[in-house]
């Protein structure tokens, strides 16, 4: 990742990076990097997310996308910031649709509806307009993250997030592409169930003003760290409402106007 310019050193970096990772395998949440780390900037953080996806990467694993998250302004508020963050999407992170997940695949789940955008073709950094991000879209699906945290009772702000692999999970695709011409990006409606009660409501607008908003900055910022996005990504472009937790048993439905339906449950 060419443009992390991390002010920790490569020991500390390292350090945090095996502790997410153990936390994956043991099952018990840390103490927030922001503690452990007090000096730790939004570079030092990606470092140690890149340090972690290097590492994934060496053992077997395949990326096949990329994530947007804080791309709503009352989140960045929260967190202190003025810009979304990103994350990588592995292969094995896929739950197909109305499939069961075991609760002890993650530590405190939440489930967040998104449109995910399949890329055609690698964007052009240098001309990012929206006919450019338009055109580089090959269809679109419903998507559901579940999203995770492997810092203890999500006392999280962004240092913490983004270390975190931007506080991903798994993700779970609808099964019906939808062309772009099909839908109304900026103001399709979204309503999340769950066990059949409507918990959680958004539009796209509620994501950075327009999912292709967030497009355009993820693929800037991908080529600026010199990870391009490229044919055939998986994006999860951001939230459209709030995040909703989930227990053993839950059973999640995502309505998004135009785009379709996808479904996940959680096992007991």
């Amino acid at each position: 990742m060419a443009s992390v310019n991390p002010s920790l050193g490569a020991d500390d970096v390292a350090r945090q990076a095996k502790l997410i990772r153990d936390s994956y395998d043991s099952g018990t949440p840390i103490t927030p990097v922001r503690e452990a780390l007090p000096t730790a900037t939004i570079e030092d953080a990606y470092a140690i997310q890149e340090a972690n996806t290097r590492h994934w990467l060496d053992a077997g694993r395949t990326i096949v996308g990329a994530k947007i998250g804080l791309t709503a302004k009352a989140v960045q508020k929260q967190l202190g910031v003025d810009q979304p963050d990103f994350g990588t999407l592995f292969a094995d992170m896929a739950v197909n649709d109305g499939d069961i997940v075991p609760l002890g695949r993650l530590l405190q789940p939440k489930v967040e509806a998104e449109i995910a955008f399949i890329l055609a073709r690698t964007p052009d950094p240098k001309a990012l307009t929206t006919a450019e991000l338009i055109n580089c879209i090959d269809y679109a699906l419903p998507a559901i993250e579940i999203v995770d945290s492997r810092v203890a009772d999500w006392n999280i702000r962004i240092v913490d997030t983004v270390a975190d692999n931007a506080s991903s999970g798994l993700f779970v695709l609808g099964t019906r592409p939808v062309k772009l011409d099909a839908i109304d990006l900026r103001l399709c409606g979204m309503v999340l169930e769950k066990n059949g009660d409507p918990t959680s409501f958004g539009a796209g607008a509620a994501c950075l003003g327009n999912p292709l908003h967030a497009l355009g900055w993820l693929a800037a910022k991908m080529a600026e760290v010199g990870r391009p996005l490229k044919q055939g990504d998986i994006i999860l472009s951001g939230a459209l409402g709030p995040m909703v937790a989930v227990a053993p048993g839950d059973a999640i439905e995502v309505r998004i106007e135009g785009v379709g339906t996808v479904r996940v449950g959680f096992g007991k």
